[in-house]
């Protein structure tokens, strides 16, 4: 464990923090920056046409043409990608070893119909970062965008997104932000895109990104969120609206709109370890209002009670 923030009702009530860390370090999300990919793609979902459009990428003139935006945001593109990171696979290349990363899994075949299976992937997400870009004339403003129009009204001001060699966001997991911003990202979600009264995500999109792809069985939201944790991490007793970002080696946010509840967890502990995010989750929304310290509602600032 690295840190953990509990919010609820837009107040910090549950903070802690491993030596060596404070509210200041800025912790990798990994995985989970693919959620901040999903909003800023909504940010500009107009530009798209809305999420049912298509002809995504020039060079898709087979039957990639057909892939919706929505497709691709639910993990159920059908474009082959090996996201087994314990080998060579698609995602260690792509990530680590491949100049255009986009372009890299924008070239990946079709492996089954659009639509018709869930496959999480990392491909998906970088390349809608990069889709999410291309909705711009000049690639300056397109790099200036989530500071302007995310991150800074909402006050994530330690978050640096960081961009590949060719110039791409790193969509899938390369976002950086302390704690405490984590927080506030998993707060603008549990208030439906809205933050000091501007609606900075599309009315209704994050309902949207929620509601479950129709290829997960339920498992995923269709806008790179999980409704339920992956296969051996569910636990009994999780308020049944909850709904996660979660990121490689034990990066978790947990949002839990019927406890008006955010819980970030930040830390360095691989699955194979045995470590869950459910318990944690499970102890503090059971628990009542903190004692000691409150912050100012939204501004998540800290002040004396």
């Amino acid at each position: 464990m690295r840190a953990v923030v509990v919010v609820r009702d837009g107040r910090i009530v549950g903070e802690r923090y491993a030596p060596g860390f404070t509210a200041d370090t800025r912790l990798i999300g990994w995985s989970m920056t693919k959620t901040v990919t999903a909003a800023l793609v909504g940010t500009v979902l107009d530009r798209f046409g809305g999420v049912g459009a298509q002809g995504l990428r020039p060079e898709w003139t087979d039957a990639r043409a057909r892939i919706t935006l929505a497709q691709l945001l639910g993990m159920e593109s059908g474009l082959a990608f090996n996201e087994d990171y314990g080998s060579t696979s698609d995602v260690n290349r792509m990530l680590f070893t491949a100049p255009d990363p986009a372009g890299y899994a924008a070239a990946m075949p079709l492996a089954v119909t659009p639509g018709t299976v869930f496959d999480y992937s990392s491909g998906s997400s970088v390349i809608l970062a990069r889709l999410f870009q291309d909705r711009f004339a000049r690639p300056a403003d397109a790099l200036r965008w989530p500071y302007d129009r995310l991150f800074g009204p909402v006050g994530m001001h330690s978050a640096v997104l960081e961009v590949d060699g060719r110039g791409t966001f790193g969509g899938a997991s390369f976002l950086y932000a302390t704690a405490r911003d984590w927080a506030r990202f998993g707060q603008l979600l549990l208030q439906d895109g809205v933050w000091a009264g501007a609606q900075l995500l599309p009315r209704g999109y994050v309902a949207w990104m929620h509601a479950p792809s129709g290829a997960s069985g339920g498992r995923y939201g269709r806008g790179q969120v999980w409704r339920r944790l992956p296969q051996g991490m569910d636990r009994a007793g999780l308020p049944a609206d909850t709904y996660w970002m979660l990121g490689h080696d034990g990066q978790s946010i947990a949002i839990i709109p019927s406890r008006r509840m955010v819980v970030v967890r930040m830390g360095l502990t691989p699955r194979w370890a045995g470590y869950l995010p459910a318990p944690l989750v499970l102890g503090v929304s059971a628990a009542g209002s903190a004692k000691g310290g409150v912050v100012d509602a939204l501004g998540l600032e800290p002040r004396t009670r």
